[in-house]
């Protein structure tokens, strides 16, 4: 562990950037910090990678404490704004290794100080056994989601806002989550909870919470992006604008959910912050009470230079050293590197490895999967515990699903149609690239993102890049040359999220409604998959980067001059 920190404090200095509210808050004024979407991410430490970290909780640690020293503990309000749960190794462990130790999350943010937090979809998709678990174990430290709504009772299932007082000022804090969540995830995991619309929500509970609560000031806490044109189903999944510039009464509202850095002012005056994702940066905001209202400034504050909170790293210096030992141990051999990248132009090992994990697990026909990071590696060498978050990101169950061949054909026209450009000239793009509009995050040069580009194994196929949706796919072969028949039904191996219609491959793509998926069903898993291809490949001695060119894309006087040009562009030599 020494060694470790040595080495992050020489990657870090102990400068902590000047901040608005540092500088220019007057008296009676207040400073509010948000972390959003640190998905695991508590230490400068990525345990997937086994290497140091940029952002983390520690280093956010050290900055909040630098800001209380300077402006007051109570001048200062720190908040997050969801998906704590998943990502990272540190809460993994602890939300289902180690189920019986108190919970690392809750003890970070009560250790921080934070005054309140909002839930997040990734959160959710631990399950309720893990946030039902993380919920009692933050004690008195509120959990907001004020459209997450108990089924029974018609009451929000988690507290829906927290009010709290500084400096004779009270602070209302309103949580509301994306509600596409039903998109996502499978109902057992959300059973006896619906997800109301965030707008109706809002109109609902803000007069409520002016009128009841008379508050000095009024915060949202929203898991949802900024941009309210992206539709999931019948749900808008990204709403915090549109909250902010329609319903009355925010003086400040902090986002996430979609990884992007944002800081407006809308024309009614509310300030709206996100600071992405992974504790890279902060979101803060200067707030000053005036006789004419309340003033707020905002900005978004880098954390690369804050070195991480030795408070921080010796409090937790146990759990490091557990997640570590989880982390490190071998689980096989492999004889050369599973890339990722190599998945976007063809088929590839890394593809391979999960397609052949999922048809053996679910004893399927068919394996429909996408490559869940954007460019990711399993090198060779042994192959430790850490990898299994590389191979496979999310805790997803495995489902197996009864669907016809056209079907299979219609899934595989729409994720192709995501993935590539109908091309009219070799000199023409292959791949979507992002052109003023782009997805989140590492998926940001392209036009989708690629845990949407799911390809198949147990077939034989071609995917013609001249050709519109609907004539993209010519299906050749079954895996052993036998005859494909779009008639026949086929048992095939999917993720839950894209059972429960995430990414839509299944509803508009493959034209099945959501509700006739349940009929579908064949069987499901009851644990993460991570879990069976943990198993699996403990069991198996060493992993070797095989291919099986059971695809391709066509014609090759294109192909052959735009695979290698928009490789080059997708992952520019250093």
């Amino acid at each position: 562990m020494k060694k470790f920190l040595i080495a992050v404090s020489l990657l870090s200095t102990t400068f902590f950037p000047q901040t608005a509210s540092a500088a220019t808050n007057g008296e009676g004024g207040l400073t509010f910090v948000a972390t959003t979407d640190v998905h695991g991410n508590l230490m400068p430490y990525n345990f997937i990678t086994r290497k140091p970290a940029t952002g983390s909780l520690a280093r956010v640690a050290a900055y909040v404490d630098s800001l209380r020293e300077a402006r007051g503990a109570e001048n200062v309000v720190l908040v997050d704004v969801g998906d704590l749960l998943q990502g990272q190794p540190t809460v993994y462990y602890y939300n289902y290794i180690d189920t019986v130790s108190p919970h690392i999350a809750p003890r970070v943010m009560k250790s921080m100080g934070y005054d309140a937090l909002a839930l997040g979809n990734h959160d959710v998709e631990t399950g309720h056994a893990v946030y039902d678990r993380f919920r009692t174990q933050l004690g008195r430290l509120p959990l907001l989601a004020a459209n997450a709504v108990d089924t029974r009772t018609g009451e929000p299932y988690f507290q829906p806002y927290t009010v709290i007082e500084r400096g004779g000022k009270r602070i209302a804090l309103l949580g509301l989550i994306t509600p596409a969540i039903p998109a996502w995830l499978p109902e057992n995991l959300w059973e006896g909870i619906r997800f109301d619309d965030m707008v109706e929500s809002a109109a609902k509970w803000v007069p409520y919470i002016r009128e009841t609560e008379k508050p000095d000031m009024l915060v949202g806490l929203f898991h949802a992006g900024h941009d309210a044109s992206r539709h999931v189903g019948e749900w808008i999944e990204n709403a915090s604008v549109l909250v902010a510039d329609s319903v009355p009464g925010f003086d400040l509202i902090f986002i996430g959910h979609d990884h992007q850095v944002y800081n407006s002012r809308r024309p009614n005056g509310t300030v709206v912050l996100n600071g992405a994702n992974l504790a890279d940066n902060v979101a803060v905001a200067t707030v000053n009470f005036a006789p004419g209202g309340v003033e707020v400034e905002g900005e978004i504050v880098p954390m690369a230079s804050v070195q991480p909170s030795q408070k921080f790293m010796q409090e937790f210096q146990g759990d490091y050293d557990t997640v570590k030992n989880f982390v490190d141990e071998q689980i096989t051999v492999a004889t050369g590197d599973f890339r990722e990248r190599d998945a976007f132009f063809g088929p590839s090992a890394f593809m391979e490895l999960l397609h052949n994990l999922q048809l053996r697990i679910a004893g399927a026909d068919i394996s429909l999967a996408a490559p869940l990071s954007f460019d990711a590696v399993i090198a060779e060498g042994p192959v430790r515990m850490a990898d299994m978050f590389t191979l496979y990101k999310y805790e997803n169950l495995l489902y197996t699903l009864r669907m016809t061949g056209q079907e299979i054909k219609d899934y595989l026209e729409m994720s192709y149609d995501l993935w590539t450009r109908q091309m009219e000239q070799p000199s023409d793009e292959l791949i979507r690239f992002s052109k003023g509009t782009h997805a989140k995050g590492d998926y940001a040069a392209l036009e989708h993102p690629s845990y949407n580009f799911d390809s198949a194994a147990g077939i034989n196929y071609e995917v013609d890049v001249t050709k519109p949706r609907g004539e993209k796919i010519r299906i050749i072969s079954m895996a052993d040359g036998s005859a494909f028949s779009p008639d026949s039904t086929y048992l095939v191996a999917v993720n839950s999220y894209r059972a429960n219609g995430g990414g839509d491959l299944l509803t508009q793509g493959a034209g099945i409604s959501k509700e006739e998926m349940p009929q579908r069903l064949v069987k499901a898993t009851d644990r993460d998959l991570r879990f069976y291809l943990i198993e699996q490949l403990r069991a198996t001695p060493s992993i070797s980067p095989e291919v099986t060119q059971n695809w391709r894309f066509v014609p090759e006087e294109f192909t052959t001059v735009a695979i290698p040009r928009d490789y080059d562009r997708l992952f520019p030599k250093k």
